[in-house]
C-alpha cells in the first residue's frame, strides 16, 4: 500500500491523462495535468483528424472502477456488428460476437470531456493552453512554454504517439530502444449527416465497413442521428489521396467505389478539403519507466493504428493494471511490475491491429474468410470456455493481448489443419478433440 502521498505530474490531457488523474486523484495523490490545448469544454473541440472511438471490455472495466460507467454508456452507441456494404451496396451482416456481445461508438470528444470533469471532481488540477517543452530526468522537472518549471516526485507522460515526454528520455539516456512505423495509408475523417426528420440514415447498431482491398471507408453511428465516416486510403499511388485532388475527382472516386454511401454523404466535397489528411503510425519503445519515478503511459508507450478499436481500450488497461498494483505496492514496485506487465501487450496489441487491418480491408467479404468465421463462432457457441476466437478474446475479455496473439497463430494453424483435411464441414463435438488434443493444449 501506497503510504505517503507524492506530488503526481501528467503531461497530457487526452483520454488517458484525464482517466489517469481520476485514479490518482481519487486515491489523494495531489495530481497536475498539464495539456497544450485549450480546453475543449469552453469551446469547439478540435475536429477533422479523430476517428470515433470503439470501447469494449478493457475500457468499460477502467470505467467502472472509477464509477463512470452509466455516464459513459448514455454517451454511447452499441454495435453488434459489421455491416459490409459491396460494392452494388449489397448489405450483409457480420456479428462481432455471441449473442449480446457488442462494441461502443463513442464520441472522442464527448468522452474526453466526461473524463476531465471527472478529474477535476476527484481533486486534480488540469492546466490548458500549458505546452510542456521538455523534462529534466535528474530532478523529474517539468518546463513549460515561458520558462516556468515544476517539479514532481512522480510523473507520467500520457501525451501521445509523438510524447514530448518519451523524447526527453530518448535525448537524455542511453539505450533508450525506440521505432516506428507509418502505414502507406492515411486516414480522413467525412461525415454522413441525420435523416431528414431525424433518425439514421443506415443501421444504427452496426459499425459499417466498405472494403476495397487495397482503401476502406467505416462509419460509426453518432447519438444524433450522424455517422463519422473514415477513409483509409493510399496517400500515394494510382489511387490514392494525391489522385483525389479536385471536387470532381472525389465524386467520381465515390461513385465508382462507394455508391451507396455517396448517397448519404451531400457535404462530401466540402468535408474532404476540409479536413486533414492524417498519418497512421505505431510506436514500440523501451523502457517505459525511468528510476522508479517517470513512466509513460497510453499511446506514448505504445501508439497503434486504429484498426482493431484497441488504442483508447489497452490505454484505459495501462490504467486500470497500474491502479490495481498501487494497491499493495509502492511507487518503485508498481512501476516495475508495470512495465514488466504492460510492455509485452503493448507489443502484442499492435501486431493484432495491423493484422485486423489486413483483414478489415481485404479479407471481411472474402468466402474462406467469412467460413472460418462462421465455424469459429460456432465452435465458440458450443465450448464458450474451451475455445474463444481471438476477435472475442480481444475485444470481450482481459485475457492478455500477448496470449490473444499467441491464439491467433495457434487458430491460423488449427484452420489450415481442417481445411488440409477436409474437415471444415465437421461438427464442433468433433472439433473440440482436435483443439484439445493438438493445439488447445499448447495455450
Amino acid at each position: 500500500m501506497v503510504a505517503s502521498k507524492q506530488n503526481v505530474g501528467i503531461v497530457g490531457a487526452g483520454l488517458v491523462g484525464s482517466l489517469l488523474a481520476v485514479f490518482l486523484a481519487r486515491r489523494g495523490f495531489p495530481v497536475t495535468v498539464y495539456e497544450k490545448r485549450p480546453d475543449m469544454r469552453r469551446g469547439e473541440a478540435e475536429g477533422g483528424r479523430s476517428i470515433n472511438l470503439a470501447l469494449s471490455e478493457r475500457g468499460w472495466r477502467a470505467l467502472r472502477t472509477v464509477g463512470l460507467e452509466k455516464k459513459v454508456r448514455d454517451l454511447s452507441i452499441p454495435m453488434k456488428g459489421r455491416m459490409m456494404h459491396d460494392e452494388a451496396g449489397k448489405l450483409s451482416f457480420q456479428p462481432y460476437g455471441i449473442e449480446g456481445q457488442a462494441i461502443y461508438s463513442v464520441s472522442r470528444s464527448g468522452l474526453n470531456m466526461a473524463l476531465m470533469d471527472a478529474s477535476e471532481e476527484a481533486g486534480a488540477d488540469l492546466l490548458f493552453d500549458v505546452p510542456v517543452e521538455g523534462i529534466d530526468l535528474k530532478t523529474n522537472e517539468v518546463t513549460v512554454r515561458g520558462g516556468d518549471r515544476f517539479r514532481h516526485d512522480i510523473l507520467f507522460g500520457a501525451d501521445g504517439a509523438f510524447s514530448v515526454v518519451r523524447l526527453s528520455i530518448m535525448l537524455q539516456t542511453d539505450r533508450f530502444e525506440y521505432s516506428q512505423h507509418y502505414l502507406e495509408h492515411g486516414y480522413k475523417e467525412l461525415s454522413m449527416p441525420p435523416a431528414q426528420g431525424g433518425g439514421w440514415r443506415l443501421e444504427k447498431h452496426a459499425l459499417h465497413i466498405w472494403p476495397r482491398h487495397s482503401f476502406m471507408l467505416i462509419a460509426l453511428p453518432n447519438l444524433n442521428g450522424s455517422f463519422t465516416c473514415t477513409l483509409f486510403f493510399p496517400f500515394e499511388g494510382g489511387v490514392s489521396f494525391d489522385k483525389l485532388n479536385t471536387e470532381a475527382n472525389v465524386i467520381r472516386f465515390f461513385t465508382e467505389y462507394f455508391p451507396d454511401a455517396l448517397e448519404q454523404m451531400p457535404t462530401l466535397a466540402e468535408d474532404f478539403f476540409a479536413n486533414p489528411t492524417a498519418s497512421l503510425v505505431t510506436v514500440k519503445c523501451a523502457p517505459w519507466t525511468h528510476h522508479e519515478r517517470l513512466a509513460l503511459i497510453g499511446d506514448a508507450a505504445h501508439a497503434i493504428v486504429p484498426f482493431y478499436g484497441q488504442g483508447m481500450n489497452a490505454g484505459f488497461e495501462d490504467c486500470s493494471v497500474l491502479d490495481a498494483l498501487l494497491n499493495d505496492c509502492d511507487w518503485p514496485e508498481a512501476l516495475a511490475l508495470y512495465q514488466q506487465l504492460r510492455k509485452p501487450n503493448g507489443d502484442a496489441i499492435a501486431e493484432l491491429a495491423f493484422r485486423n487491418f489486413i483483414e478489415m480491408r481485404d479479407k471481411v467479404a472474402d468466402t474462406e474468410f467469412l467460413e472460418r468465421k462462421r465455424l469459429f463462432t460456432a465452435l465458440h457457441e458450443a465450448y464458450p470456455k474451451e475455445f474463444v476466437p481471438v476477435y472475442s478474446m480481444v475485444t470481450f475479455s482481459h485475457e492478455d493481448y500477448a496470449e490473444a496473439l499467441a491464439q491467433a497463430d495457434l487458430q491460423d494453424g488449427f484452420y489450415e489443419t481442417l481445411r488440409e483435411q477436409d474437415m471444415l464441414g465437421t461438427d464442433p463435438d468433433s472439433l473440440i478433440s482436435l483443439w484439445r488434443d493438438g493445439f488447445g493444449s499448447r495455450k
